[in-house]
């Protein structure tokens, strides 16, 4: 079992920046590929972005690519999203996600991961 907390959600004028992070608890963090997603009011829940988890291999939502940057700290038991230029599309609550990965690989899809944090409220304003 892993338990996911997110924070460093909150309001920001467009073009500003934020950065998400997800905290595990348990002693495998790097057992686990990792990924964040997203749900905007009103839409499904989609796919941002994706790490391994060596952090060797990461991916990314056409949407987000160039503004947005996924990363890990192992040792903290840490992944972190840095979200650059915001534009209000980008207002969503934000999850983490976490599935334990014998293989040096990422996952996009929702159904890959076993485990989820709570999310966090990001607002964009224009």
């Amino acid at each position: 079992q892993v338990q996911l907390v997110e924070s460093g959600g909150g309001l920001v004028q467009a073009g500003g920046s934020l950065r998400l992070s997800c905290a595990a608890s348990g002693r495998t963090f790097s057992s686990y590929a990792m990924g964040w997603f997203r749900q905007a009011p009103g839409k499904e829940r989609e796919f941002v972005a994706a790490i391994s988890r060596s952090g060797g291999f990461t991916d990314y939502t056409d949407a987000v690519k160039g503004r947005v940057t996924i990363s890990r700290d192992n040792a903290k038991n840490t992944v972190y999203l840095q979200m650059d230029s915001l534009e209000p599309e980008d207002t969503a609550v934000y999850y983490c996600a976490a599935r334990n990965s014998p293989s040096s690989w990422y996952f996009k899809s929702q159904s890959d991961y076993d485990y989820w944090g709570q999310g966090t409220q990001v607002t964009v304003s224009s």
